[in-house]
Parts: structure tokens; C-alpha cells; sequence
């Protein structure tokens, strides 16, 4: 994996001259090792420079010593935060190698800290996961006024996703959006719900009235519980009346979820639909399906518990959306690396006590 540092050299410093105490290069140095050791907050990046201090200025010029915490907040606060999303964007590509067939899940997020007395929402963050490579490979920050319906077909323009299988909840089920992703060459799996019409309903009398073109079932055993989930795909749409305006549509989807909790025995089940561009493959497109909730599992949740991003108060500018450009910097070097077989809170602390280690993540 490329260092990260290279892809920011070239970004416009916010601050007007007479403030440009502190060299740009160093402070986003800083910042992206403190996180990956760690740090959470403006005040823990200070510290962690001024602990390092001596064997930072091994490699860093420093001409002012370490930045303060306002310092920190006052440059992302007001650093472009499309610059330095494109910038990140850049650094995700030039590593991710992805795979014929490989899912990229689309999901949103929303950084509950960020809002504060006076603003109207927090910020919202549509991300892109691929799967196999446990990478982010982008976000776009939902505007204010709207919602994810928008924001993905911004995300969906700068990846590229040729080969690869697209998949979104009931919030990204539009035809538009379908359109996008078979624009890049890629197939998608879109979650239905209530939000497109009779769809829902049309695909429901689907499996009532139409024989499967193929089942599948899958059993998982772990986690305290055992689940089955049988896959039934249809590739007759003639009873979709709008099935000309959906782009390559070809399969109907019926996912049923039967989980008993070894504990309790106590049985849940679920039903729930989605369209495809995919040929009828139940136990590949069952697997694909299932692939869509390592977004929560590997990326959002991760974010909340081993990041604090749920609980961060930035709110100045843009400090938050920046920041969590920072945290998605650091979670793709974590999950990337390979030689230590610990979890993430484990390598961010080895990264924070071994100089060597930390080294070898950001690739200098």
C-alpha cells in the first residue's frame, strides 16, 4: 500500500500567509500518525506530537515545534474539504485493486457529534466499502438540505467500480442511480421497500404467482446463533410494470432470514426483496447480499467504537467532515496490514508505542 502523504503535498493551505507559522506538510503528518496511534481529538494530536517531538524532527522540519490543538482545529476547520476528499479518493484508488465481481457496498452514516447549539442537522456521509479489499474507497457528504437519494450519484461518479457488483439499502433503490452504476460498467443489487411504487408489491406477486429460477440456502453458525437464509431469484419480470425503465434489469430477489439465538431460543424471521442487473445465480447473488452489511460491521461500526467518531464534538467549519477523512485514512492502513494479527485497537496502540511499526504503516 502507497504512503498516503504524497497524495495531500499538493493541497491549498487555507491559512492566509501571516498565520503559516507551522508548515502544512507537517501538520497533516501529524495529524494522520497521531490518528493511527490513536488519537481521537485536537488535543490528543498536540499531545501525541509533543511526546514524538524528538523523533519527529528526525524527518520533519518543524521550524515552530509541535502545532497546538487550536492550531490543529483552526487549519482543518478551514481546509476544503472537496480538496481534501479528492486527495483521499486519489490515495483509495492507487490502492485498491479490485476484483472482477467484487462488492462494493454504498451505505450512509451520520456523525452524531458534530451537531451542535444553532445547526440545523449533523453531518451526514454517504461511503463506499469494498468488501474483499476492506477498503473505503470514497465518501460525499449529504448536503444539508437533502438527503442520500442525491449524494450517491456524486459518489457513484469519481469511483471506479468496472466489474464490480454495486449494492445500496431501500434509500438508493432509483432508477437514476441504477442507470449510474451500469454507466460504470458495473451490476447492482438494490434493497426494496415502499419507496418505488407498486414495485414492491409487483415483485412481492412475483413469488407468489411465478416458480424460483433458482434457490439457494445458506446456514451460519456463530455469533451465539444459527441462521439460514435461503436465497430465491426470479428471472421472469412480466408482471414488473415499469421493468423497461430500470437499466438491465434482469432478476427479482427474495431473501428469507431465520435466526435462532442458541441462548434464548428465541427464533426471528425476515423477509426482504431487492432487484438485480445480475444473471440468476441464487448462491452467488445470497453471498453478495450478505457481503452488504460489512459496511455496518467493518466500517461504520468500527468508526463508532474503535475511532469515537459517533462521540466526536468537532464542529468548527469543516473539522468534521475533514476529520473523518482522517479516520478513514487510518482504518484503510490498519485493515490493510497484514503482519501483525491483532485488531485494530491493538494496532493503533502498537503503532503509538512502536516507532518502527508506525514507520511501516505510513510507509516512510
Amino acid at each position: 500500500m502507497e504512503s498516503p502523504l504524497q497524495f495531500f503535498a499538493g493541497l491549498e493551505d487555507p491559512r492566509v500567509e501571516r498565520t503559516k507559522v507551522h508548515l502544512m506538510g507537517d501538520i497533516i503528518f501529524i495529524s494522520i500518525a497521531s490518528v493511527l496511534c490513536g488519537a481521537d481529538t485536537w488535543d490528543e494530536i498536540e499531545y501525541f506530537g509533543k511526546c514524538k517531538f524528538e523523533w519527529l524532527k528526525t524527518f520533519l522540519k518543524l521550524p515552530e515545534g509541535i502545532p497546538s490543538h487550536d492550531t490543529f482545529n483552526r487549519f482543518f476547520s478551514a481546509l476544503d474539504p472537496e480538496k481534501f476528499k479528492e486527495c483521499f479518493l486519489q490515495w483509495a484508488q492507487s490502492v485498491a485493486h479490485l476484483t472482477e465481481g467484487e462488492v462494493v457496498s454504498i451505505d450512509g452514516k451520520a456523525m452524531r457529534g458534530s451537531k451542535g447549539k444553532g445547526k440545523k442537522g449533523m453531518v451526514h456521509l454517504v461511503s463506499a466499502w469494498a468488501s474483499a479489499n476492506e477498503l473505503v474507497l470514497g465518501q460525499y457528504k449529504v448536503d444539508d438540505k437533502s438527503n442520500e437519494i442525491t449524494a450517491i450519484p456524486h459518489l457513484l461518479e469519481v469511483l471506479v467500480l468496472k466489474g464490480c457488483i454495486v449494492t445500496i439499502d431501500a434509500m438508493g433503490c432509483q432508477k437514476d442511480i441504477a442507470s449510474a452504476i451500469i454507466g460504470k460498467g458495473a451490476d447492482y443489487i438494490l434493497a426494496l421497500k415502499g419507496n418505488q411504487g407498486r414495485l414492491l408489491e409487483q415483485v412481492e406477486e412475483s413469488f407468489r404467482f411465478i416458480d424460483s429460477t433458482q434457490v439457494s440456502v445458506e446456514n451460519d453458525l456463530g455469533h451465539g446463533r444459527i441462521e439460514k437464509r435461503t436465497c430465491s431469484v426470479i428471472a421472469d419480470l412480466s408482471m414488473i410494470g415499469q421493468r423497461d425503465q430500470w437499466d438491465s434489469l434482469k432478476t427479482l430477489i427474495k431473501i428469507e432470514s431465520q435466526r435462532c439465538h442458541k441462548a434464548t431460543q428465541k427464533t426471528e424471521k425476515e423477509t426482504r426483496y431487492y432487484i438485480s442487473s445480475l444473471y440468476p445465480n441464487a448462491a452467488h447473488i445470497n453471498t453478495c447480499v450478505r457481503s452488504h452489511w460489512r459496511i455496518e460491521n467493518s466500517l461504520h461500526w468500527v468508526l463508532d467504537v474503535a475511532f469515537n467518531e459517533d462521540h466526536s464534538r468537532k464542529r468548527a467549519g469543516y473539522a468534521a467532515q475533514n476529520h473523518s477523512v482522517l479516520n478513514r485514512i487510518a482504518l484503510n492502513i490498519i485493515k490493510n496490514e497484514k503482519t501483525a494479527r491483532i485488531g485494530i485497537k491493538s494496532k493503533r496502540l502498537k503503532a503509538g508505542w512502536d516507532n518502527n511499526y508506525l514507520l511501516s504503516l505510513l510507509k516512510i
